[in-house]
Order: structure tokens, then C-alpha cells, then sequence
């Protein structure tokens, strides 16, 4: 399965769960706008910080997500691979195993 399969696979499961527990994930959306919007942290900031901690959690699904939206704000590879030896410093062997794969997805996302 290619990145581009995990991304619609993951909305897929979001849309599901969003039928199921619709005020419950419309309120987590609410929070992720709210965060996400103002303060003093740029966009394409919030998303590296999020990208990170998706690898040190160990989220595939976060990851995916998380860099196709730095792939949309037009993160370079250079920054991306900032932020993943980040993640690898604060999250040891098991976040350079995520990381591996967020450059993957990184690599795929962006060349299309």
C-alpha cells in the first residue's frame, strides 16, 4: 500500500467514526481549527510540531496526515528532516523507525 492509499484509507475510518460519535469528533475538529488558527506559531509551524510528536507517539496514520499538510504548505525536505532527527533525538531507536517512514510518505506526497 502506498501513502497515498493510507491517507484515503485513514478518512475513510475518520468518516465512519465521525457517523458514529458525530458531536464528539466535530468538537476534536473544533479544537484542532482552534489551535491551529492564531497564536503566535505559524501554520506550517504547528504542523512540524505535530509531525514530531506523531513520530515520537508512534501514529502512522498522524504522520500521513500530518505531512501531506506540510507537503500543502510547502515544507521543504530539508525542514522535514529537521524536525524528524527532532523526533529521533527525543524519541530514540523506536521514533527513527517513524521517521524513516515520514520521509517516506514526505518523498511520495511531494513528488505529485
Amino acid at each position: 500500500m502506498n501513502w497515498q492509499e493510507k491517507i484515503k484509507d485513514t478518512r475513510n475510518g475518520l468518516r465512519n467514526l465521525n457517523g458514529a460519535l458525530p458531536d464528539a469528533t466535530r468538537a476534536f475538529g473544533a479544537l484542532g481549527a482552534a489551535v491551529k488558527q492564531g497564536g503566535t506559531l505559524d501554520y506550517k509551524t504547528k504542523e512540524f510540531i505535530a509531525l514530531g510528536m506523531s513520530i515520537a507517539v508512534r501514529c502512522e496514520p498522524c504522520i500521513t496526515l500530518h505531512t501531506e499538510a506540510l507537503v500543502k504548505a510547502t515544507a521543504s525536505r530539508d525542514e522535514v528532516s529537521d524536525v524528524l532527527a527532532m523526533a529521533i533525538q527525543m524519541g530514540g531507536g523506536p521514533s527513527m523507525m517513524y521517521a524513516a517512514k515520514a520521509l517516506e510518505c514526505f518523498d511520495e506526497l511531494n513528488a505529485q
